[in-house]
């Protein structure tokens, strides 16, 4: 039963979030409160680990909550479901292409749900950082900017130390 509700879920998501992976994460904290699959510190690492593996991120963190939740299975079974809306309607679209692109209200569709999407992820944003603030990261956080500002590196640099920072912080017990 976990299964059918595993997928069900993530075609939802794959369904209804606009805007590519980071659209999914209003409906990943929802699942997380809601289904008790995972928490929302598990979904924080899983988003942190997606955003830096190769992939598009929504798929990417709906292949790590399945795994989570379910093994193996529950992987292929939550990233299965989560791409099955999107190239069912892909491939629907592109058979119609021509009277879609000149369609006006396809185009006032889009445009109304561009601040929607802006919305949905300012929120999951302002939450995740509000999850998950503390003195040493905050102190790293402000320490990066004033030297991003006077001294310019390649963004990698920045990814490289953050890293880094993290590791030794996760080692030093200093986020908890």
């Amino acid at each position: 039963m976990i299964y059918l509700n595993l997928f069900l879920q993530f075609f939802h998501i794959g369904l209804f979030s606009f805007g590519g992976g980071y659209a999914t994460l209003p409906f990943l904290y929802h699942m997380a409160e809601t289904q008790k699959w995972f928490t929302t510190q598990q979904l924080t690492d899983m988003i942190a680990v997606s955003s830096i593996t190769p992939g598009p991120v929504g798929v990417n963190v709906a292949t790590y909550a399945g795994f989570t939740t379910s093994g193996i299975l529950g992987a292929l079974i939550a990233t299965t479901a989560v791409v099955i809306p999107s190239f069912v309607i892909i491939l629907i679209i592109s058979k119609i292409l021509e009277q879609f692109k000149s369609n006006k209200h396809v185009q006032a569709a889009i445009y109304a749900l561009k601040p929607a999407g802006c919305g949905l992820l300012a929120a999951v944003g302002i939450d995740m950082f509000a999850n998950n603030i503390n003195t040493p990261g905050m102190a790293f956080l402000l320490l990066l900017f004033f030297v991003s500002k006077h001294k310019k590196h390649d963004p990698l640099f920045y990814l490289g130390v953050s890293a880094i920072f993290g590791i030794l912080a996760g080692f030093l017990h200093l986020t908890t």
